[in-house]
């Protein structure tokens, strides 16, 4: 069987945990640990978040003024690069030694078109007080909305069109190479408009839920799986009468039902995945990988 396992949640830097190398690299040991036994029955690819690291990144860049910040395209390489080498070495600890990994920078192309370059919406780099943060976004040419008490650049979000390094994916999972690619929702890139097929990287950020949906869609897999830090989605999560998903048709559920920041696009890149294949996408803990994929835990979205 063909999984595409998306890693959010606790398989990188916890909720206010201090994001030393160290410390990313332990969750990713945890992660490496509870999908190395997938390996000897299946196809595996990997896809991961990395909206923590290319934060520490803008801050880190905030620190030192005498060069321009670096694009959020080239920072999604650097963190692209970054996890997955942690992913790779970690699952090369504990797989066989003739086990082949390979950690793929994926450009995925949007559409400057997207209804989405006009409302940007996801939050990115530091914290400022609202004077900082106009002065900025007049000097910058960003938009700003408030985030909390404070004010902060937002960016983008538009939805995945083509995974560009589509093919060579295909090439290494046909030799048995676990594959982690697409990390972050991938490099946001997009032809230049005087139509000369020239890439260009755009200042965006895709959804990694989207990405990993397209990814898995193309690429035939048979299952699709986000793993997170919950055992499964929940109706009313955090209220009294919160009841838990355990089967369902993507036809009976309401995405607005889920919070946009979190649970939704999950629920609504399962929904695609199922309506676009007819095959099972699932939505559990990390550690229940083993249960996921057997469909005895987790909530599995089905026809």
């Amino acid at each position: 069987m063909r999984i595409v396992i998306a890693l959010g949640g606790n398989a990188l830097p916890k909720r206010g945990e201090a994001m030393t190398a160290e410390n990313q690299r332990q969750n990713i040991r945890t992660a490496a640990e509870a999908i190395a036994p997938l390996v000897k029955d299946h196809e595996v690819v990997i896809t991961h978040g990395n909206g923590p690291q290319v934060g520490l990144l803008a801050l880190q860049a905030a620190a030192y003024v005498q060069v321009a910040p670096y694009p959020l395209d080239v920072l999604g390489a650097e963190t692209e690069g970054m996890i997955g080498y942690i992913l790779e070495q970690e699952l090369g600890n504990i797989l066989p030694v003739e086990q082949p990994l390979a950690s793929i920078l994926t450009m995925i192309e949007v559409d400057p078109a997207d209804p989405a370059f006009q409302d940007p919406t996801k939050f990115v780099g530091p914290v400022y007080d609202r004077e900082t943060a106009e002065g900025l976004a007049s000097e910058k040419g960003w938009s700003i909305k408030q985030d909390g008490e404070h004010w902060r650049r937002v960016v983008p979000s538009p939805m995945p069109k083509t995974v560009f390094e589509l093919r060579p994916i295909r090439w290494l999972l046909e030799k048995g190479v676990v594959v982690i690619c697409a990390g972050g929702g991938g490099i946001p890139t997009a032809y230049a408009p005087d139509k000369t097929r020239v890439l260009e990287g755009i200042e965006a950020v895709i959804d990694k839920d989207f990405a990993s949906e397209l990814l898995a869609r193309e690429l035939d897999a048979d299952l699709f799986i986000m793993a997170t830090d919950v055992d499964a989605v929940y109706l009313n999560w955090g209220k009294p009468d919160q009841s838990k998903l355990e089967l369902v048709k993507p036809a009976d559920v309401d995405i607005n039902s889920f919070p946009a920041g979190s649970m939704g696009p999950k629920v609504e890149a399962s929904a695609m995945f199922v309506k676009h294949t007819g095959k099972r996408a699932a939505i559990g803990a990390l550690k229940d990988i083993a249960e996921i994929v057997a469909g005895t835990k987790g909530t599995n979205f089905v026809t």
